[in-house]
């Protein structure tokens, strides 16, 4: 039982396999791009001596029992094959080794032109063809509707490879978020115009779906402009006008106050106070005007100071106060 032992301890260490460091086994090249159809060649060698040195593989499989090298080589690689292994056997231990080629596979996505993800495949060893997957989580906020996303795979081969290396991109994916109205300034305006002239209530909003418009006031508005984002006219009344967005979300208003004002002429005249004083003055003194020269005085001040914008100063610039008798 002992022997038996003994031998299954040293055929168990015979096929131990090394790879890596440690392996007696050089690739030249040590990696190898090759296009469809092309010749490839790759040359192994040994740095010990070797029982046994050879290549497995689907296709042009070679070994030999004399040299220190040996030569993988296909004229024309037109099929999807295992990586080819070089393997060697030799006197002394590690009595096995191996040594066989890359790849590595990128994805990435892209927003627009600018790159939001980066997932690489470097575990990917077969050099036949492969089917992996990259998933992008996107949180989805009202910024990101429109947004255009794409994946582009790319295979790096390292500096033997094509430069630039080979790219696939998908076809675009549009984002479509969806959110309610929202108003740029949804606060109420207070709106002044003057009388006759056209003024715009402007009602716009975003929103997706694209929101739909109405508007509601105590005042007639043209049916045309019911369903509009804007209210422009000239004939509008003063009062509230309330606008609403709605989607399939939610619904938001927003109210518009207009009020008018008498078109040159501010809301409240200047030189009033002034002209009430004098109209005051002249009553109590039975319109003897030089009794209110004070009064008066103060009216021509102001009236030089607003002219052209006071009512209560027109025709006023021609009043004098009464000169006094010298009798």
């Amino acid at each position: 039982m002992g022997n038996n032992f003994l031998q299954w301890i040293l055929t168990l260490c015979m096929f131990y396999t090394v790879s890596g460091e440690g392996c007696s086994l050089i690739l030249k090249p040590s990696r190898v791009v090759v296009g469809f159809g092309e010749p490839v060649s790759v040359s192994c060698e040994a740095t010990r001596p070797v029982r046994v040195l050879g290549w497995e593989s689907a296709i042009s499989a070679a070994h030999t029992q004399q040299d220190l090298s040996v030569q993988w080589k296909v004229d024309s690689l037109i099929d999807w094959i295992e990586e080819p292994i070089c393997y060697g056997v030799f006197f002394t231990a590690p009595r096995q080794c191996e040594e066989k080629l890359n790849l590595v596979l990128y994805s990435e996505w892209y927003r627009g032109q600018t790159e939001v993800y980066n997932h690489s495949f470097s575990d990917l060893t077969s050099s036949s063809p492969v089917q992996v997957s990259s998933i992008l989580v996107i949180t989805p906020t009202k910024a990101e509707n429109g947004a255009q996303y794409r994946c582009v795979a790319v295979l790096e081969l390292g500096p033997e490879g094509p430069q630039p290396p080979p790219t696939v991109t998908s076809e675009p994916l549009n984002a479509s978020v969806y959110f309610p109205p929202t108003f740029l300034s949804p606060e109420p305006e207070v709106v002044d115009y003057i009388v006759g002239d056209e003024i715009t209530l402007n009602c716009t909003a975003t929103g997706n779906p694209a929101p739909v418009y109405s508007w509601q006031s105590s005042h007639p508005i043209q049916e045309r402009m019911e369903d509009e984002a804007a209210l422009t006219s000239s004939s509008l009344l003063p009062g509230t006008y309330t606008c609403t967005a709605s989607n399939a979300l939610e619904k938001k208003s927003k109210q518009f106050i207009v009020k008018a004002k008498t078109k040159g002429m501010p809301q409240k005249d200047p030189c009033q106070k002034q002209a009430c004083a004098i109209q005051t003055c002249l009553q109590a003194n039975k319109y003897v005007e030089s009794m209110c020269e004070d009064v008066i005085r103060e009216m021509r001040r102001c009236c030089q100071v607003h002219a052209g914008h006071s009512i209560c100063c027109s025709g006023f610039k021609d009043s004098q106060p009464a000169k006094k008798s010298n009798t």
